[in-house]
């Protein structure tokens, strides 16, 4: 026989009056980032965040452009684990820059142009580009994502998409006044596959310029030269020795680039073990610099981590990229490494302050290059040297 109490427990438990409601079902994401639908006019790059402002590089026109592709349409792919998170963007054909100020409060000046990687298959615009926005705003940075031209498309990435990338600095450096930017603190920043792109920019910014430098192109006298470069585990450099079907014929002998003696600073940084080719390829562009003797660069390799988007092995933390902590190792604070460069260069003091890079590469068009003679007490064998050429606006 059950006790009184016990009986009163059973008539509540059952009771519909006291039984818990159902929650009401939770809304859908909104303002979940969509690509503009194609139409009988060039495609109109939309903002992946608020507030963008999207600017395309090229006139539609331009011989740079495939026009029987320019009305395409972008392919956005969305984020699995956060719903209105976009992942990645293909079928890019009217490249463009999206640019979003920094906290106005604490305005430096400085820009970076954001290159995301994915292989030149895909160009992952979430976290190695949306990300960025918030986080370089609280240092008053500015951001730009850069939209660019993938191989997978159909062009070339040594040729097309590097022409993106210089042709966003120079963009940039025209809009600098209308987006409160300090035109010598215009930096490219590259991920793996963007790295790819970043690097040749911060090299052979006078050849571009000079092929640019056309009656009616209204960003003719504009730089295309970065004021400081990113190299975030990168891909091949400029100064990777080329092999397998890229291999220099039989009795050829490969040489790397000239470096220009007023090369912008980099800031260069890769797993080590654990993502070891890429370390190779940053070691390599990280090398020719300290032998070229350019000033104010910096690198770190990490005992752990791994590229992302590789498998870990046991034990090992997560394999994720751009700003993640990536379980909380050492690998996972790289961007607070990158803004304490800056500051020491002198990027986060206010506007139309002369930085201490500025400075340095200067300096660097009248000292002697390694190997010259000025190498210091045991000389040294430098990269080869570009004479410097006239720098425009």
């Amino acid at each position: 026989m059950k006790s009184p109490l016990l009986a009163l427990f059973s008539i509540l438990a059952v009771s519909p009056l006291l039984a818990a409601e159902a929650l009401p079902p939770l809304p859908p994401a909104m303002n979940i980032p969509r690509p503009a639908p194609a139409t009988d006019a060039p495609y109109a790059p939309q903002p992946i965040l608020p507030g963008g402002v999207v600017v395309p590089l090229f006139p539609p026109d331009s011989p740079y452009l495939k026009q029987e592709k320019l009305k395409e349409a972008e392919v956005y792919t969305m984020s699995g684990a956060a719903p209105g998170r976009i992942a990645s963007i293909v079928s890019i054909h009217n490249p463009s820059i999206e640019f979003h100020a920094g906290n106005r409060a604490l305005n430096t000046g400085a820009v970076v142009i954001v290159v995301a990687g994915g292989g030149h298959n895909t160009l992952n615009v979430g976290g190695e580009g949306a990300d960025f926005v918030p986080f370089f705003a609280n240092h008053g940075i500015n951001t730009v994502i850069l939209r660019n031209r993938l191989r997978r498309d159909g062009y070339n990435a040594k040729t097309d998409a590097v022409y993106d990338a210089q042709q966003a600095v120079k963009v940039v450096r025209a809009y600098a006044d209308a987006w409160k930017l300090d035109p010598k603190k215009i930096g490219i920043m590259g991920f793996s596959a963007g790295a790819e792109l970043a690097t040749p920019a911060g090299l052979f910014w006078a050849e571009f310029d000079q092929k640019n430098d056309t009656p009616g192109n209204p960003f003719a006298k504009i730089s295309s030269r970065p004021d400081f470069v990113g190299v975030v585990y990168p891909g091949p450099t400029p100064f990777t020795q080329p092999r397998g079907p890229n291999a220099p014929a039989a009795g050829t002998e490969w040489k790397p680039p000239a470096i220009p003696r007023d090369a912008p600073p980099s800031f260069t940084v890769c797993a080590g073990f654990g993502d070891r080719v890429h370390a190779i390829w940053a070691n390599d562009w990280f090398t020719a610099m300290l032998n070229a003797g350019i000033p104010n660069i910096e690198m770190h390799i990490y005992a752990r981590g791994r590229h992302p988007g590789d498998t870990p092995y046991a034990g090992d933390p997560p394999s994720t990229g751009g700003l993640t902590n990536r379980g909380g190792i050492a690998f996972g604070t790289w961007h607070d490494r990158f803004i304490e460069w800056l500051r020491d260069l002198g990027f986060l003091s206010k506007p139309g302050v002369e930085t201490l890079a500025a400075k340095d590469a200067t300096a660097n068009l009248t000292r002697p290059a390694p190997g010259t003679g000025g190498g210091g007490r045991r000389g040294g064998q430098g990269a080869p040297v570009a004479t410097p050429a006239p720098t425009a606006k």
